[in-house]
């Protein structure tokens, strides 16, 4: 669950154009490029002041190569930086075809949306889905039906919790996450408010059409905690506390997931009584347990911007090598109950599948583990969203389990 509306933005002064390019410029060419109008900013674009940025950029943990990172993609970067050294004004620029404007919008939908929450959404559906299979015969039109109305109505759901997190995090997201649409410029406030009430409105009227109660009260309750996760009201923003903000990731991808899509299947789809089967309950501990590991994980990339806007994460408070190294041992425990289980299951295929797979993926863990450097963001980043893919691995295991 990635978060109501905060202040006003100011053009950025010439240091951050100077820390975003390379390029040597003259004091002539500074003066041409302030007068052009294409590096005017509209008034809501970057409040954060050049002392937060400059903390961020000179954080211990962060070192001067990871300057790359803040800037993230380079299409993003494209867009900041002006070439001062050009003997033509950014007027006489070519305008962007249709197609490029089309791209360009794909593109931060893309960024806005957070693909990998979208693609584990939608993988623990299918997986969850599949545990309610008992017989080959039971892969009918009605099944394929139940399960694209529980997909589509969930990412839904999903785009509204990632996005109101986004609206409620600008401020942050411009030192933590400054690809982001929002923290960018991009996306006006009020397109993300457009956005995510959309969205929202979607999913309900989805999963009310539909008439499945697990599948509608699925979506109630994710949307109650998403919104008490970000949301900037008293008595809510969740996300300040870690255990609360904890058990909001838990409750969603560890329970309501697992019970709730089942039931949408068992009881919607085929019309069976409720029964919570062996592979069901596994699959609910494991995600327990890897849900609480992505929940402290995340915070461990962004511990910069939590710091500065008092966001008390365990990573913040602990550390964040201390933090990595408790989610790791989450994880490989996990693992090693998985393996166990597997070892305890009567159907041979399903043992293998089950030892072999948990056992290769726990130590592909741990030897990436070691070698993170803790001085890059870029790398811890870029181990975070290696949890999201094992992530997806499992959910390719669980249906295995019987």
């Amino acid at each position: 669950m990635e978060s109501l509306l905060i202040g006003s933005f100011h053009r950025p002064s010439i240091p951050v154009a100077a820390e975003f390019s390379p390029l040597k410029t003259s004091s002539h060419a500074i003066v041409r490029v302030l007068k052009c109008k294409a590096w005017k900013r509209p008034k809501k674009h970057y409040s954060t002041s050049m002392k937060l940025q400059r903390q961020y950029i000179t954080q211990e943990h962060v070192g001067g190569s990871d300057l790359s990172t803040i800037a993230a993609d380079k299409k993003l970067k494209g867009r900041f930086l002006v070439h001062a050294s050009s003997e033509h004004p950014l007027e006489s620029q070519p305008s962007k075809s249709p197609w490029d404007s089309v791209h360009d919008a794909v593109d931060a939908f893309y960024r806005f949306s957070r693909p990998h929450t979208i693609i584990g959404t939608a993988l623990s559906i299918i997986s969850v889905s599949l545990l309610a299979v008992e017989k080959f015969s039971d892969f009918s039109p009605l099944f394929f039906t139940g399960v694209l109305e529980a997909i589509v109505a969930a990412l839904f759901m999903n785009i509204y919790i990632v996005g109101l997190n986004q609206l409620s995090d600008i401020e942050i997201d411009k030192v933590n996450k400054p690809y982001l649409p929002l923290a960018s410029g991009e996306y006006s406030v009020q397109t993300g408010v457009i956005v995510v009430s959309s969205f929202a409105i979607l999913s309900f009227w989805l999963g009310w059409i539909v008439g499945s109660w697990p599948l509608f009260w699925a979506l109630f309750i994710s949307f109650v905690l998403g919104t008490a996760y970000s949301i900037n009201l008293p008595l809510l923003r969740w996300k300040r506390f870690a255990v609360v903000a904890a058990m909001c990731i838990f409750a969603v991808r560890a329970v309501i997931v697992q019970i709730a899509f089942y039931l949408h299947i068992q009881t919607y789809v085929y019309r069976r009584p409720a029964v919570l089967s062996r592979p069901l309950i596994f699959a609910t501990a494991f995600m327990s347990f890897f849900s609480v590991v992505i929940a402290l994980f995340k915070d461990i990339p962004d511990i910069v911007g939590d710091k500065i806007f008092g966001i008390q994460s365990f990573t913040v408070r602990l550390g964040q090598e201390r933090v990595f190294w408790i989610c790791i041992g989450l994880l490989e425990m996990a693992y090693l109950v998985a393996i166990v289980v597997g070892a305890a299951s009567s159907n041979t295929w399903s043992k293998y599948f089950t030892i072999l797979g948990h056992a290769a993926l726990a130590l592909l863990l741990w030897t990436r583990a070691k070698s993170v450097d803790f001085r890059s963001k870029a790398a811890i980043t870029s181990f975070y969203m290696f949890i999201w893919k094992l992530f997806y691995a499992e959910y390719l295991l669980i249906p295995l389990v019987r």
